[in-house]
């Protein structure tokens, strides 16, 4: 008798699909209008912008309709094509972060006292 070998999609973990949270759509629907607005003021047709992001055509389709699958990195090309690359690195700017500064100063000590010792300054 020959070993069996375990078939490959029972031992690793099946993916599973979760749902994208109803806000996280909106968010992502509305991406996809923007740059689709964009392109379309700057006169660009969806093969030229698709050609000048080095993207296809369907993955330029898929991301001006929202599509949640889409790889940030499409977008950065595109942003890039649009002159707007900043954006995307002012997207999670912490020094803008209001949400995790606050959280930040509601753990600063009340008082801070002179330290003893050879390296108190």
């Amino acid at each position: 008798m020959g070993t069996i070998k375990p078939d490959k999609r029972s031992v690793q973990t099946a993916k599973v699909d979760r749902p994208l949270a109803a806000p996280a759509q909106r968010a992502l629907h509305k991406l996809g209008e923007d740059l689709n607005r964009a392109r379309r003021r700057r006169g660009l047709t969806q093969q030229s912008l698709a050609d000048r992001a080095g993207v296809g055509l369907s993955t330029l389709r898929r991301l001006e309709a929202g599509d949640p699958r889409m790889q940030l990195q499409v977008l950065a090309r595109v942003l890039h094509v649009f002159g707007d690359i900043d954006r995307l690195d002012r997207l999670m700017d912490t020094g803008e972060d209001d949400i995790g500064l606050a959280l930040m100063d509601e753990q600063l000590p009340k008082r801070v006292r002179p330290r003893k010792g050879p390296h108190a300054f």
